[in-house]
C-alpha cells in the first residue's frame, strides 16, 4: 500500500482509487480475488510469498491484460544472493508474534496512558517525551513512534506555565519540542473542532499575535534546557519522526 501510493502521488493529474485483498493465502481467496480484477481492472501490486499462487496471480492477470507487479521478488532475490540462502518463504513471517511485537504493543500502551500530558510521574520511563503548543501534532507523531516500538510521551506547552518537575529532572528519555509557523498553526486551530469549555476564548486560541507569543515561550523553554527543535509546518509526521529517531543515537 505504501509503496503504490508514493508512486500514484506522483501522477498529480491521476486520482487513485484502491482495491485492498488482505490475507490471500489460498486458491479460493485468490479465484474471489481475481474476479474482482475483472470486474475492475487496474494495476495489481502484491506481496504473495507462495510461489504457487504468485504465478497464479501472473498467469491470469497476463490473460487479462492487466498489468501485474510482484513488489516482493525483487527484494527477496537481492537478499537470496547477498546472504547466499534462499527463503523460507513462509507466509505471514513479519507478523510473528515475537518480541519486538510485544514491544510495539507496550510502547503503544504506554503512549496512551501518557499522552497531552497524563502521568507526568512516569517521564523516566519514557523513551521519547514530545511538547509542544496546541496542534503541532503531538498525539500522531507519538503514536507513530509507538508503532515503531519507542516508547513515548507528550505534553503541551501553555504560555506562562512552567513544565512538571518529573520532566525536568528526567534522566532516561530524548525531549523533543515541535513548532510551527503561527499562520499554520491557526489555520489547523480554526478547523478544530473544540467543546464549551468554561472560560475559553476562542479567538484568542487562533489569534496569530497569541500563537507567536506561544511559540517564542516554546522556544525558549527548549533553548533553556538544551532541548532539540523540529519545525513541523512542511513535515509529514512520518518525516518528523524520522527525525526525532535519527536524533535519538546523536545525543546518547
Amino acid at each position: 500500500m505504501s509503496a503504490g501510493r508514493a508512486v500514484s502521488a506522483q501522477f498529480q493529474a491521476y486520482a487513485a482509487i484502491e482495491h485492498i485483498y488482505p490475507l490471500v493465502r489460498s486458491r479460493r481467496q485468490l479465484a474471489s480475488v481475481l474476479e474482482s480484477i475483472d470486474r475492475e481492472p487496474g494495476i495489481v501490486l502484491y506481496t504473495i510469498v507462495d510461489e504457487e499462487l504468485a504465478r497464479l496471480l501472473d498467469l491470469r492477470c497476463r490473460d487479462l491484460g492487466t498489468p501485474c507487479v510482484n513488489l516482493l521478488e525483487p527484494v527477496m532475490t537481492t537478499f537470496q544472493t547477498y546472504l547466499g540462502s534462499p527463503s523460507r518463504r513462509r507466509v505471514g513471517a513479519q507478523h510473528a508474534l515475537d518480541a519486538d511485537y510485544f514491544a510495539r504493543m507496550e510502547a503503544l500502551n504506554f503512549t496512551m496512558d501518557h499522552d497531552d500530558g497524563q502521568l507526568p510521574e512516569d517521564y523516566d520511563q519514557a523513551d521519547v517525551v514530545l511538547i509542544g503548543i496546541s496542534r503541532t501534532s503531538k498525539t500522531p507523531t507519538s503514536i507513530y513512534l509507538a508503532n515503531r516500538g519507542i516508547k513515548t510521551a507528550n505534553l503541551p506547552v501553555v504560555l506562562g506555565m512552567e513544565l512538571p518537575d518529573s520532566l525536568l529532572k528526567a534522566t532516561r528519555p530524548l525531549i523533543v519540542g515541535l513548532i510551527a509557523t503561527s499562520d499554520r498553526i491557526a489555520q489547523v486551530r480554526e478547523n478544530r473542532e473544540l467543546g464549551v469549555t468554561q472560560g475559553f476564548d476562542r479567538r484568542d486560541y487562533t489569534d496569530r499575535a497569541n500563537i507567536q507569543e506561544e511559540l517564542k515561550y516554546a522556544r525558549s523553554l527548549c533553548a533553556r534546557h538544551g532541548w532539540p527543535l523540529i519545525d513541523v509546518t512542511r513535515r509529514s509526521i512520518e518525516e518528523t519522526a524520522a527525525a526525532i529517531v535519527a536524533l535519538r543515537p546523536r545525543l546518547r
